[in-house]
């Protein structure tokens, strides 16, 4: 373009926005309006923050991909009085956002291990593997000493730093794990499981070598069953899994460590003594079911007082373990309402921290095969059944959308899992026969999965039950879904990931999900 027909095209964007600004802008006092440009004000004052990070919060919400955090925030809202769509969860208030590919090296749909493990290793790896490499292949014994990894637990702990791990899920599970252990098994959390004579440690064992180590130095989540041995029992009553006649809970409150495993001595804990929390054999309860065992709110702030104490400062990951859990169930109710818990609990940490030293990240490692039907109105339940859009309204119609069978459908279910609306037809002389009519819910353990192997597939028929509001919103329901399956599975869709603190302005556009490592180590090194 030659001068003067640059100069000419100056002239024209000038005359043309002059004149745009002389426009009346007639929504201009709408509410949505200024509170965009309220929004634009707050965005243009973020200014990047090149510091180096004191302390690191990764918050994982297991399986809360970005269809199940729209739940979570819908269900949030609705339950404060709004109709939930405009709900700003927590973490939706930080400013900087990406979006996760959650796929691993042999799998389009990941499992928790290899993700958790991205994020705690910097590299993607196989399904079923934590913080192995796949030169170390899987369910190898070898592979752990062979193509083990280098943690970013190990690496802070060098630099001096606390490091604490909680969760709602056992603390031996996929995602805890992953701060701490290295197996080419998942299932490895204690010996039972674990071939004769492996050159690997049980994981429950390895968070005991982590704690010798000083990489592990606060502890809260379930598994007790995995500490114990078999015939001693725990206190409330549930036995031990161990053959190897290890206590390793004894073995850790003789390095010093306080333990505690209700709400009672959770409460009592001691300022500046590492702590192990066991409060179930298994995974702790749901936030819908709690009882005499801390939140996840609670449990986040009692880390973080604990771990604060180191002038080093300290790596805290968080999980909402069970969201992942109540999704398999095909259970939204539950999704949800542990979703708000692992939204309380990023409330708590960050009233906690101060963000100008203080990284804090929360994603997830992977989705459901969750789906959510249309066309509802404005605050229509999000665990219930969709109403219809009023044309001339500002909320739903009150009349349940239907589909081509004349029967209403809640807006949310899943592609697959327990609940589908296919039956297994079994024959009349079937000894589980009985337990295959129904709903369809609940499937016996020998059904379509089990038997195929041996009698083929199994036949299906069926049509959609009707369904209330009140059915549908009630604690226990199990969401429609599509394909008959004992669980419902993964999805390998994107993820969000939300973050503020230093250096979380590197999160942005579609990211690999081994790259929060990198910003995490670039965080707590930048000069």
């Amino acid at each position: 373009m030659n001068i003067s027909k640059f100069t000419l095209s100056l002239a024209g964007i000038f005359f043309a926005s002059t004149a745009l600004a002389q426009i009346e802008i007639r929504q201009q006092d709408d509410q949505w309006f200024s509170d965009a440009q309220s929004r634009i004000a707050e965005l243009e004052a973020v200014q990047p923050n090149t510091g180096k990070a004191k302390n690191v919060i990764l918050f994982i919400a297991d399986g809360n991909g970005v269809g199940t955090n729209y739940a979570t925030r819908l269900f949030v809202g609705q339950q404060d009085g709004g109709n939930g769509e405009g709900h700003v969860l927590p973490q939706e208030e930080f400013p900087n956002l990406a979006l996760v590919k959650t796929y691993t090296t042999n799998g389009q749909t990941p499992d928790s291990a290899p993700t958790a493990s991205a994020m705690n290793s910097g590299i993607k790896s196989r399904n079923g593997t934590i913080n192995v490499g796949d030169a170390g292949g899987y369910d190898n014994c070898e592979g752990a000493a062979n193509a083990g990894l280098t943690t970013f637990s190990e690496m802070v702990s060098d630099m001096g730093k606390s490091v604490g791990i909680v969760s709602t899920a056992r603390i031996t599970h996929a995602t805890p794990a992953a701060v701490y252990a290295k197996t080419t098994n998942r299932d490895w959390e204690d010996d039972t499981q674990l071939p004769e004579n492996c050159a690997q440690k049980d994981i429950a064992a390895q968070l005991v070598d982590a704690i010798d180590a000083g990489t592990v130095d606060f502890v809260m989540g379930g598994g007790r069953r995995h500490f114990l041995p078999n015939g001693i029992t725990d206190e409330e009553g549930d036995e031990g899994r161990r053959t190897d006649d290890r206590n390793l809970i004894d073995e850790v409150q003789e390095k010093g460590w306080q333990y505690v495993w209700n709400s009672e001595t959770a409460a009592g804990i001691k300022p500046g003594q590492p702590v192990l929390g066991l409060f179930e054999s298994s995974h702790m309860q749901y936030e819908e079911d709690r009882e005499d065992e801390p939140s996840l709110a609670e449990m986040t702030s009692m880390a973080i007082d604990n771990l604060s104490g180191n002038e080093e400062g300290f790596y805290l990951q968080v999980e909402a373990g069970r969201v992942d859990h109540a999704n398999h169930d095909g259970n939204l109710h539950r999704a949800v309402t542990d979703g708000a818990a692992f939204a309380e609990a990023i409330e708590q940490a960050i009233a906690k921290v101060d963000l100008e030293e203080t990284l804090v990240i929360v994603t997830a490692d992977h989705e459901h095969a969750i789906a959510f039907n249309g066309y509802c109105g404005i605050g229509s339940p999000i665990t219930g059944l969709c109403y219809n859009v009023d044309d001339n309204g500002s909320t739903h119609s009150d009349e349940p959308a239907q589909g081509l069978d004349g029967k209403p459908y809640t807006v949310a279910g899943y592609l697959n899992g327990a609940g589908s609306i296919l039956k297994e037809i079994v024959p009349e002389d079937d000894p589980n026969a009985a337990d295959a009519e129904g709903d369809g819910a609940q499937q016996p353990e020998a059904s379509a999965e089990s038997e195929a192997a041996q009698q083929g597939p199994a036949e299906f028929s069926g049509s959609r039950p009707d369904l209330t509001q009140d059915e549908a919103t009630d604690p226990d329901y199990m969401q429609q879904a599509l394909i008959p399956m004992t669980s419902e599975t993964h999805s390998g869709e994107d993820v969000a990931l939300m973050a503020a603190g230093p250096w979380s302005h590197l999160f942005r556009g579609v990211i690999e999900q081994n790259l929060i490592f990198h910003v995490m180590n670039k965080a707590v090194t930048a000069e």
